[in-house]
């Protein structure tokens, strides 16, 4: 089977209950739970209308413009699969489009994260389908390959391997290692559960601010 030309088997997947628990967090909690240095890069932007994403990866590894792979990987992903493409962000060619997306929603997958540009931006940004991806252009793509399905990628530094975790909400795209699935998930409720009570802190006006300054003398500033 040649490198750079070839389908894969499918990772494992993830439990419903763990993909419920893990969207119930933002994903800027569960960053800070893996000491903040995991981060597929600002250039990915949500291109739907809002909401948060959650599913095991899909992985794609496509020429630049390309979108046959994409194609194939739409047909085999099972449902709540989040299909990842790899597509070298060149932005020349669009990989999807409107009609792609609708039939990515009818196959109920759980979402599409693109090193890479799409099309048909204002129909994709009406559809909650999470659709994430590093800008927009009119041009088409072409569908000639090659590409991998399947295989380990990179996006901005960022590894993710088939059957990862893949997450998603208006703050941008992040993996989580499978082996890191569970202790990622308990850190970062637990993390939540204290933002949210340090937020009702600062509504009522009872948040001690006293490690601002603390932390400048501490470092030697001046005037404190």
């Amino acid at each position: 089977m040649p490198a750079g030309f070839r389908i894969m088997p499918r990772g494992p997947g993830i439990a419903p209950a763990i993909l419920a628990r893990y969207r119930a967090v933002p994903v800027a909690n569960v960053s800070d739970c893996m000491s903040r240095i995991f981060a597929a890069g600002a250039s990915l932007r949500p291109m739907h209308a809002g909401g948060a994403m959650a599913g095991p990866a899909f992985t794609v590894r496509t020429r630049p413009g390309d979108n046959l792979m994409v194609h194939k990987a739409i047909d085999i992903a099972q449902e709540g699969d989040v299909v990842v493409v790899d597509a070298g962000g060149d932005l020349t060619n669009a990989i999807i489009g409107e009609l792609m997306q609708a039939q990515m929603v009818r196959r109920k997958l759980g979402g599409i994260v693109i090193n890479g540009a799409i099309r048909d931006a204002a129909a994709l940004r009406a559809s909650p389908f999470p659709v994430y991806a590093a800008g927009v252009t009119h041009r088409g793509p072409y569908k000639d390959g090659p590409g991998e399905i399947n295989v380990p990628i990179a996006i901005g530094g960022m590894a993710i391997a088939p059957g990862d975790l893949v997450l998603g909400d208006d703050d941008g795209v992040l993996c989580v290692p499978r082996a890191d699935i569970e202790a990622v998930l308990a850190a970062a409720e637990a993390k939540h559960a204290a933002e949210t009570r340090q937020m009702a802190a600062i509504e009522a006006g009872t948040v001690d601010r006293a490690w601002v300054d603390a932390t400048l003398r501490r470092l030697g500033c001046e005037g404190v």
